[in-house]
């Protein structure tokens, strides 16, 4: 077996253990992060409470495509920056145009705008290294709201 697959087992492992943070590793290409309220229940992560995002924090390359997917069979979810969070704040940060598609770049701030079920967002570019924290318009305290980590 090559270290690579070994390692691979060994992060789906630590990921399925229990209380382990569900999270996902890319080296370059494109992402998808799966929305849904109904099958992706809370955890705790070091941000604070998150869920409705699979995974709870996605680790990417600068330079990695990502895109959401709204996967429940209702309408509708967003995927929305929280500009400057080191934390997700108690009560929602969003105002009324997060549920408009907007930004192409983590850094820039983005929002997939309000996503039926099976759409996906645009593609947004994980552009600079850092700590991005985002959510749901519609079901922040639910909480849906997730982490991506840019290394």
């Amino acid at each position: 077996m090559t270290r690579q697959f070994i390692a691979s087992i060994a992060l789906l492992l630590a990921a399925c253990t229990n209380g382990g943070i569900p999270t996902s590793y890319s080296s370059g290409g494109g992402v998808t992060i799966d929305i849904s309220l109904s099958n992706f229940g809370p955890s705790q992560t070091p941000y604070g409470q998150s869920g409705g995002f699979r995974p709870a924090i996605t680790t990417v390359s600068v330079g990695t495509q990502l895109h959401f997917t709204n996967t429940d069979n209702f309408c509708c979810h967003t995927a929305t920056l929280i500009p400057g969070a080191s934390s997700f704040p108690n009560g929602s940060p969003f105002t009324q145009k997060a549920t408009q598609q907007s930004g192409s770049t983590l850094s820039g701030g983005f929002s997939s705008g309000a996503l039926q079920p099976s759409a996906s967002s645009q593609t947004i570019t994980a552009d600079q290294p850092g700590t991005y924290l985002y959510g749901c318009f519609f079901h922040y305290a639910a909480p849906m709201r997730a982490a991506i980590v840019v290394q």
